[in-house]
């Protein structure tokens, strides 16, 4: 590997040696490290965290200041290990697989250690996946024997504080896997939230965004903006401000190009894109629920048009294809000339794959999170109704009463009609699910093939 690293650095390249844990706690890495220096080569040494400790400590069981560490797949003399941990104090961290298992429980008991010592066995350390078993020396083969790959494991009274140090796993969507149907480049404010509950977030577009047909409708938008043609613009998505800032930046604008004109958004997500831009919309909903009161919701606050406040009575409304009139009637109604544009087209995604599909049909996740009631209609036109052990978690009353319309049932809907909101209530959801022992059955294994 020196040999390697050394060639590639003088052909030029910038050379990166991957290594688990703290790269010069290996000798092998050491002697890699000084081969390089002799060939007298500038490197970098980036300290690792070790699975080591690690491991113990996303298992929730704490290391202290003093603890043994022995490999067992390298073989151990059980004798002096026994003599080390007896002398020392703090437990003892084995590194090992399934096939170690019993030579462990014998190696120890056979030098004096007593069978009934606590050990925390844990698969796939610090990954969403993990899992810590617990046990006893003289259980654990038994225990842990289906448990695949590396282990690492916690041997001493120090296990039995994991009850109260358990934080990883103890999350209250921990391994869940959790269906997010949503316009694929908008999923990660939610996957991420997920994720903080330690759900495994599995993102389905339902919708995909393209360009109008035609952009001369959307061309003589933006000159109109420039023009001061209009007194107000409604954005009615992010979409459509994303669409918008498109077009601004075909014909070189920035946010000037909005210099005289006020700006309305449907809801908080909408005005934080319009934000991002560095411009501050005038007007925005106040209720909590302005993700599900959409339109009605910016009507209730709009004001009407006034002849003498108001030296232009004309407001752009660039949206979706699809959208509804209710905006644009609402708007006329209070005296507005409205220029309703096509700012985007909405249309349904291509069915997932067919792994996806089956999992949503056969109960594969444990929870589903729609935020729309298009995101409703289209997961189910794509790939089907989800199983009923999936938990259902809509974000307002009007996707809730979807989901109710194609058969579903909904467990889980926000005080608050907000992403965040969405899923802290699916998390507290399943946290109280799991104090009652009302959890859903566990998921199918999928049947492996010959």
């Amino acid at each position: 590997v020196a040999k390697e690293l050394v060639a590639e650095a003088i052909a030029g390249r910038a050379v990166v040696r991957l290594v688990a844990g703290d790269p010069l706690t290996a000798d092998s890495v050491v002697a890699e490290a000084l081969e390089v220096a002799r060939a007298e080569m500038a490197f970098d040494v980036v300290p690792g965290v070790p699975s080591t400790t690690a491991v113990p400590s996303y298992a929730g069981v704490p290391l202290g200041s003093t603890f043994t560490v022995a490999d067992v797949r390298v073989g151990v003399d059980w004798a002096v290990l026994a003599s080390t941990v007896a002398g020392a104090a703090g437990p003892l961290v084995l590194h090992a697989s399934a096939a170690h298992l019993g030579a462990v429980t014998a190696g120890l008991t056979g030098q004096g250690m007593s069978a009934q010592t606590p050990v925390a066995v844990t698969a796939e350390g610090t990954r969403c996946t993990q899992k810590t078993m617990v046990s006893t020396l003289a259980g654990l083969p038994t225990v842990a024997a289906g448990a695949a790959g590396p282990l690492v494991l916690t041997v001493g009274e120090e296990v039995l504080q994991r009850e109260s140090l358990s934080w990883w796993e103890s999350r209250a969507l921990y391994g869940w896997r959790v269906l997010v149907p949503r316009t694929k480049d908008q999923a990660g404010a939610m996957s991420d939230r997920l994720r903080v509950h330690g759900a495994i977030p599995e993102e389905v577009p339902t919708i995909a965004v393209e360009p109008p047909r035609s952009p001369a409708q959307m061309e003589r938008a933006v000159k109109g903006l420039v023009d001061g043609r209009y007194q107000w613009v409604v954005f009615t998505s992010t979409n459509a401000v994303r669409a918008v800032w498109e077009k601004f930046a075909e014909f070189g604008l920035d946010a000037r190009a909005f210099s005289g004109v006020k700006i309305a958004c449907v809801g908080t997500a909408t005005a934080a894109k319009v934000r991002s831009f560095g411009i501050n919309p005038e007007l925005v909903p106040d209720s909590s629920e302005a993700v599900e009161m959409g339109s009605e919701g910016l009507l209730e606050i709009f004001p009407p048009h006034d002849d003498i406040l108001d030296p232009v009575d004309r407001v752009l409304l660039p949206r979706a294809d699809i959208a509804t009139e209710t905006l644009a009637a609402g708007l006329r109604e209070r005296g507005w000339e409205i220029d309703d544009v096509t700012a985007y087209r909405s249309v349904r995604a291509a069915p997932p794959p067919a792994p996806i599909r089956e999992a949503i049909k056969t109960g594969g996740f444990d929870a589903v999170c729609f935020t729309s009631s298009s995101t409703v209609r289209n997961l189910v036109g794509i790939a089907g109704k989800p199983h009923t052990r999936t938990l259902v978690a809509c974000i307002g009353p009007k996707t809730a009463e979807t989901a109710r319309e194609f058969g579903l049932r909904v467990d889980v809907q926000p005080e608050h009609a907000e992403v965040p909101a969405l899923v802290d209530a699916l998390a507290n959801h399943a946290a109280q699910l799991r104090a009652e022992g009302a959890l859903p059955p566990p998921r199918k294994a999928k049947a492996r093939r010959r």
